[in-house]
């Protein structure tokens, strides 16, 4: 259910594949997409994606009942994202939610199809989002409307994301196909020269 595919010039794309659950993930999921992550280190591009008209909701509901939903492989995933010298892009084939919002957040890049929506209801549910993922957030859009998500738990359509900074671009089109678009300058220059750049922007 997470296929991670390598192509000669160096990008890996890793796509989410149970669109009949809406892309959850169950804890062995969320291992395999850790253990890609931190593979990755030889890539020059990571994209994440998945199949359907979302792109994860988060843990699985009997998984998350099991104490998937407050398990250290979240923090551990995006981390590992975070971490990458890679440049990391998340595609968006439709809506995150809950705990896959680490690895959006985590990304460098964050592109969308139309009419996807971001939510995170950690304060309805009754956890706490995971260690690193509202200071990403507030870096992002800021304090407010970091609040606006985790506080007041809205769900922000891709339009207000796309105004808050929140997603980079939507996509009208193969979402997957525009991801790797902007790969170009990255895949073109010297590795050592993109990965300084990456770190001066830090």
């Amino acid at each position: 259910m997470i296929h991670c595919e390598k192509s000669d010039d160096g990008i890996w794309t890793v796509t989410i594949d149970r669109p009949d659950k809406a892309n959850s993930l169950t804890a062995d999921m969320l291992t395999q997409l850790c253990e890609i992550a931190e593979a990755a280190r030889d890539a020059r591009v990571l994209i994440l994606t998945g199949v359907g008209k979302v792109f994860s909701a988060g843990a699985d509901l009997d998984a998350a009942k099991a104490g998937l939903a407050v398990s250290p492989l979240w923090e551990r995933l995006s981390g590992a994202i975070a971490r990458l010298d890679a440049l990391t892009i998340c595609a968006l084939n439709g809506t995150v939610a809950g705990g896959a919002m680490g690895m959006f957040l985590a990304c460098d890049l964050r592109i969308s199809v139309p009419g996807a929506k971001v939510f995170y209801p950690v304060m309805k549910l009754g956890f706490l989002p995971q260690p690193s993922d509202p200071a990403r957030l507030a870096a992002l859009v800021g304090p407010s409307r970091a609040k606006m998500i985790l506080m007041a738990g809205q769900k922000i359509t891709v339009d207000e994301a796309l105004t808050w900074g929140l997603v980079n671009r939507v996509v009208d089109g193969d979402v997957l196909e525009m991801a790797k678009e902007l790969t170009a300058d990255t895949l073109g220059a010297d590795r050592a020269h993109a990965t300084a750049i990456k770190r001066l922007i830090g």
